[in-house]
């Protein structure tokens, strides 16, 4: 924070240089800030438009629940052939992860989408859900449809039996 007197100094000392100069010269550099602001304001908004409309074409496309999957959807036989990805911290992956998982935070997902494979399913999951959305709807906009999130995570997947959860489901409605 500036102190009332560096601020009283800086202000006379910006006063005295617009008093120096010409009108012309004043009005000139006031329109060169103003083009210079909105070309900075129109930069951020091309950008932020450019998303806008990728995540709306993504959505206008987009199946209910296509990017979503259940631990009781996955047989126990076909987990081998999914690419695994715990979206969590280095630490929660340590303590306990689905086997077989690669632990890539959910925030660099996207900037490792070129290592990840295109011929198999690749599942996202965290401890909800929650922050494995987002890396699986990054990824999805981003043009990798093979890409699933394990809805209700980790907690999930272990409360449903994890590899057991397609078994144990069936199992319920053959009775």
């Amino acid at each position: 924070m500036f102190s009332k007197q560096y601020l009283a100094k800086e202000t006379s000392a910006l006063d005295a240089r617009r008093r120096a100069m010409k009108p012309t010269q004043f009005v000139s550099s006031l329109i060169l800030m103003a083009v210079l602001s909105l070309m900075a304001s129109g930069a951020a908004f091309a950008a932020d438009n450019a998303a806008v409309k990728a995540l709306d074409e993504f959505f206008e496309f987009s199946e209910y629940g296509g990017a979503t999957i259940l631990p009781e959807q996955i047989p126990a036989e076909d987990w081998k052939n999914v690419y695994i990805i715990d979206t969590r911290d280095a630490d929660q992956y340590q303590k306990a992860h689905i086997p077989g998982a690669v632990n890539i935070d959910w925030r660099q997902v996207l900037g490792l989408r070129a290592e990840l494979p295109s011929d198999r399913m690749v599942l996202v999951y965290c401890n909800a859900g929650t922050l494995s959305a987002q890396a699986g709807l990054a990824l999805r906009v981003a043009g990798m449809e093979n890409v699933r999130i394990l809805q209700g995570g980790f907690d999930e997947w272990k409360a449903k039996g994890g590899f057991d959860a397609y078994r144990r489901a069936t199992r319920k409605t053959r009775k």
